[in-house]
């Protein structure tokens, strides 16, 4: 059947009419309709087409309809669609021994999930588990999923309507441009960091402190790459008082800061890694936390009560398989490194020296963001209005863009061509030219 623009009115009134969105306030939304994609772009019924440096939600990292991954779906659909966790199914442990490759020789053992927030609730409870502890500490500006435990795990605002599970306590960490250090470098600010950190452990009691549970590279937060020494720092602490260190590499694994694992560039090695997104670009909801040895062996005669019917689900397996091997054999990390070395880093310092409403650019690979500030001197964010404004003008160039706060985030897939970069970025440079003569 061939897709016609009546298809796009009519999906979205099917949309408003029966669909229930995520973090939303229901009576006013206007979905964007998206019918089809193919590699970094997608379009809709009508074929408008729109470059896409959302990765939706900073998850096709190999690319929307990737051939060798929809290929495995199919296949693996007409030989067997679903089975039992409790079973022993070939493309689970070959699911497995791929994702083990990524990781140090301390991993031994992978559970899967349904996505992140399951990965991250169920890495929670192994270190409760393993440790005997209970409190978990993260960062106020982070984001680990919308489960019981997880999203009071999360620092930002989805957290205090939903604060009903227990034995969570949040720090600061660090992001020199608003440092809450008073620092005016980067090592100060990791410093700094540490030491808050510390004491905050410290009165807590570390005798009580199960996790320490960080998004290697905060995400939606604002694209926080940690500066020089803050994540060994971090290692350390947990090691001195017999804390889990559990790494949340959902958005930023798999490719999207241009290493296989965001951990790789900063000489640390966590007890638990959460993955999910970018492990097969989401082409069937999976995810899962990657596990020690010493963690495992915890469980060697004791029970693990925890499970999921869908843990291990063949599709989602398949899809992994596929994923893991032609990001290997396509040299998709490698790629996305170059992008960011060659491309987006330099064309987004352009940006920021020619656009005064560009306060800051940070990032690595495909994974950057833009902050937006109303005043250069005193770095106040913009508003809403504003971005709303960006957004706007973004999706009308044909540009699809990630808005958090107020920053736009450049998060094309890890394929994406460095001609497809560099015009997404001379897109943007439009609007926001557009936009700061306004103001």
């Amino acid at each position: 059947m061939t897709a016609t623009a009546p298809d796009d009115e009519l999906a979205l009134a099917l949309d408003r009419a029966h669909v229930f969105h995520s973090w939303s306030a229901q009576a006013h939304l206007s979905p964007f309709v998206v019918a089809g994609g193919l590699g970094s772009y997608v379009w809709d019924h009508a074929g408008r087409r729109y470059l896409d440096f959302s990765s939706q939600l900073v998850n096709t990292n190999i690319g929307h309809q990737h051939p060798r991954v929809v290929a495995a779906i199919q296949e693996q659909a007409a030989a067997l669609t679903t089975v039992a966790p409790s079973t022993a199914h070939l493309v689970r442990g070959q699911a497995a021994e791929r994702i083990l490759r990524r990781v140090p020789d301390s991993f031994s053992h992978v559970f899967f999930t349904n996505g992140g927030a399951d990965a991250n609730e169920n890495a929670i409870r192994m270190a409760r588990l393993h440790t005997g502890r209970d409190k978990v500490v993260s960062h106020y500006r982070s984001y680990h999923g919308n489960t019981g435990a997880a999203v009071v795990a999360t620092g930002d605002w989805r957290r205090v309507p939903n604060e009903f599970a227990r034995g969570h306590v949040h720090v600061f960490g660090p992001y020199l441009y608003r440092s809450e250090f008073w620092a005016t470098t980067p090592q100060e600010e990791s410093a700094r960091a540490l030491h808050h950190l510390e004491r905050v452990i410290v009165s807590e009691g570390p005798e009580s402190v199960a996790a320490i549970l960080l998004e290697t590279v905060p995400g939606t937060a604002g694209v926080l790459v940690p500066p020089p020494g803050y994540l060994a720092g971090v290692r350390e602490i947990a090691d001195r008082y017999g804390i889990v260190l559990v790494l949340d590499e959902v958005m930023a694994g798999f490719g999207r800061t241009g290493h296989w694992f965001a951990f790789d560039a900063f000489d640390v090695v966590p007890d638990l890694v959460t993955f999910a997104k970018g492990v097969n670009s989401g082409y069937v909801p999976a995810g899962g936390v990657i596990v020690s040895r010493a963690i495992a062996s915890t469980f060697d005669d004791r029970v693990f009560p925890g499970g999921l019917t869908y843990s291990g689900h063949p599709l989602a397996m398949a899809s992994i398989v596929a994923a893991q091997d032609a990001m290997a054999d396509e040299g998709i990390v490698d790629h996305a490194a170059s992008i960011g070395r060659d491309v987006l880093g330099p064309g987004l310092a352009a940006l920021a020296e020619a656009n005064a409403l560009v306060g800051e650019v940070r990032g690595s690979g495909v994974f950057w963001a833009v902050e937006l500030v109303r005043d250069r001197t005193t770095r106040e964010p913009v508003g809403a209005d504003v971005m709303a404004r960006v957004k706007a003008g973004a999706v009308a160039r044909g540009l699809l863009p990630f808005v958090s706060d107020n920053r736009v985030h450049v998060v094309p897939p890890c394929v994406v061509t460095a001609d497809e970069a560099a015009a997404g970025l001379d897109l943007l440079a439009s609007v926001l030219d557009d936009v700061a003569r306004t103001l």
